[in-house]
């Protein structure tokens, strides 16, 4: 029974000290996996699953060495933040693969980048044809960035010439979430319950009736209610 008492602590350590140790981190170690944060990534993961499972290790020797990964981790962002030389050892660099419509075959070789990955990527991007491409960087997080050739580039409201005064676009703002009232985000945006309740009275509603509720970009008001009235929803199984 202590066997497995102890699994049952050292597992829920391992998780709360990852997730702690990952909040010390920030968020660029889960957005841009780079060099640095792959291989800090993975020995921080090996250290808590031995944490986990390895009962012959000592907890004094596991934290000992997260707090060692976790300052070294730190102190090499600190120096890619603050040295552009030392950045591009750490992190890595941005790798031209397509240059003015043409493949650049070293590069792809140097990065050991195959033309099925690439193709790949471009795919993903909703690109099928390689002759829309003018430049595509493999950048430091393994992600393809591409630029279209002129003729192949989305036109925007500017290139219409539409009008470029209407309202400018605001941040959404969640109202209502799993039918729980946000009062906070109300109260942040100068927004109240009653003007709340009144626009979902226009709709025949009240608020016990809504699952989901945000102000768009635009101001609008987006509502989700429990009743969907779909007699026969799509299950795909």
């Amino acid at each position: 029974m202590n066997a497995y008492f102890d699994i049952l602590l050292r597992s829920s350590s391992a998780i709360i000290l990852l997730l702690l140790v990952s909040k010390l981190l920030g968020k660029q170690t889960i957005s841009n996996m780079t060099f640095h944060d792959f291989v800090t990534g993975i020995t921080i993961g090996a250290l808590t699953a031995n944490l986990a499972f390895n009962d012959s290790l000592k907890w004094t020797h596991v934290l000992l060495s997260l707090l060692v990964i976790t300052v070294i981790s730190t102190l090499l962002s600190i120096i890619a933040l603050k040295n552009h030389k030392m950045r591009k050892w750490i992190s890595g660099s941005p790798t031209v693969l397509i240059e003015g419509g043409k493949i650049l075959e070293e590069n792809m070789k140097k990065e050991k980048f195959t033309l099925d990955s690439l193709n790949q990527a471009l795919r993903e991007r909703g690109i099928f044809n390689l002759d829309e491409v003018e430049y595509a960087v493999l950048e430091d997080n393994g992600i393809v960035a591409v630029l279209k050739k002129d003729e192949y580039q989305y036109v925007t409201k500017k290139d219409l010439k539409l009008n470029l005064n209407a309202r400018a676009q605001a941040f959404p703002v969640e109202l209502i979430m799993d039918g729980t009232l946000m009062e906070k985000q109300l109260e942040e945006n100068g927004l109240t319950k009653e003007w709340l309740e009144a626009e979902l009275k226009r709709k025949g509603k009240q608020i016990s009736d809504v699952f989901y509720a945000v102000r768009g970009t635009q101001r609008q008001l987006i509502f989700d209610f429990y009743e969907d009235e779909i007699d026969k929803p799509i299950d795909k199984e």
